[in-house]
């Protein structure tokens, strides 16, 4: 995507360890994109909340206070935010979790180990409104 399409595209990254959240970000807005960093579930929502409105969300699962799961039901439950498109990013890799995030509604499960920041880019941009 060029500069000129992305320009208003915003992208939340719900990840609770500052170094790999740091990490995608800098890949993101080098691609152009506006990010905003939640540093757990419950921040997610906050900011939410407040008003932020993302094109796509890149969620972590495992997070202190709310975890991604959680997260997904809130946003199934309200109608606003039932239509943003949710990325898993997680290390988490047991078939169930993979299972039950998919029928949370999630677009994908990516497992961090797998992916490069720049596969992840690829990903986010299939998905986004």
């Amino acid at each position: 995507m060029t500069q000129e399409n992305t320009e208003k595209k915003t992208i939340m990254i719900a990840e609770d360890d500052a170094f790999i959240g740091d990490i995608y970000e800098v890949k993101l807005k080098a691609a152009g994109y506006n990010v905003v960093l939640a540093s757990n579930g419950r921040d997610a929502i906050e900011k939410l909340e407040s008003g932020v409105s993302p094109h796509i969300l890149l969620l972590d699962i495992v997070m202190p206070y709310m975890d991604g799961f959680d997260v997904l039901e809130v946003l199934n439950n309200k109608e606003e935010w039932k239509q943003i498109p949710v990325v898993l990013l997680t290390n988490l890799s047991q078939k169930e979790d993979v299972d039950r995030g998919l029928s949370l509604g999630a677009k994908d499960f990516l497992i961090k180990s797998h992916f490069t920041p720049t596969e992840v880019l690829s990903k986010v941009e299939k998905y986004m409104l």
